[in-house]
């Protein structure tokens, strides 16, 4: 067990960074769940329960059917490019939510989003898995997502080894200069394709705080969406990526 330090300038938030796969009786793929204590709620009784929005929401993707989109969830593109294939595979008896087009543009962006959720501070957390890719490699989060042009990005390129935050704004995207360290294009990270990584997001008001693999890289503050938006899954051009043990803790109060 790893664990991440998230921190903002008013308190820190502890997130767990487990790498392995989390018990499947304790979350659920296509249905969001309350966290609950393990005897109080078994996985039978979380699949035929409404839809929760009281945080944390957890996503394992076990009950999603293979090939099709789990439920609740959405698709949308930036740029160039008409096509893409959000699905959920099986991989070695394990669900996950992939991303298999392997031949759009370099400029068009893959996003999956969860649609029930609206929220303006939230912790993000999941595994992610670099398949393959020649003009890219890799992916991450969006949140306050408001449409298809506008939104936030932070995404782990394994083609790059590097860990980079933007925002889009009015479909065009810009990389965003780190706290202390200024334009950098984002943080240095080893991130070696076809293995699992953690990735980690706090966003707290206008303060964004990224971590991989249990360790904070950097941190941005900007003020572009101030307000709520929907949270989902990000990649770009060719990248296959797989995404697994989704978590999302929402903040506002």
């Amino acid at each position: 067990m790893k664990t991440f330090l998230l921190g903002t300038c008013a308190g820190l938030l502890l997130l767990g960074c487990n790498q392995q796969k989390a018990t499947h009786n304790q979350t659920d793929s296509a249905i969001v769940q309350q966290s609950a204590p393990a005897e109080a709620t078994t996985k039978s009784e979380a699949t035929t329960r409404s839809v929760a929005f009281s945080s944390p929401i957890r996503f394992s993707f076990e009950e999603a059917p293979v090939g099709k989109l789990p439920e609740g969830w959405k698709t949308f593109k930036t740029g160039p490019g008409d096509k893409m294939r959000w699905e959920t595979v099986s991989e070695g008896g394990n669900k996950v939510l992939a991303q298999l087009l392997d031949d759009n543009p370099g400029g068009h962006f893959n996003i999956a989003i969860y649609e029930p959720v609206m929220a303006k501070n939230v912790s993000l957390q999941t595994r992610f898995k670099s398949v393959k890719g020649k003009t890219d490699q890799g992916g991450g989060f969006v949140w306050r997502f408001r449409d298809a042009d506008n939104y936030y990005i932070v995404r782990a390129n394994s083609l790059e080894n590097n860990v980079v935050l933007y925002k889009v704004e009015n479909g065009k995207r810009t990389d965003l200069p780190l706290v202390g360290k200024g334009k950098t294009y984002g943080a240095e990270a080893k991130v070696p394709t076809v293995t699992w990584h953690t990735l980690e997001l706090n966003a707290m008001d206008s303060v964004f705080i990224v971590g991989v693999n249990g360790k904070e890289l950097f941190r941005v503050v900007d003020k572009t969406f101030a307000g709520a938006g929907k949270v989902g899954f990000w990649s770009k051009a060719d990248a296959v990526t797989y995404f697994d043990d989704f978590l999302v803790e929402i903040n506002d109060k």
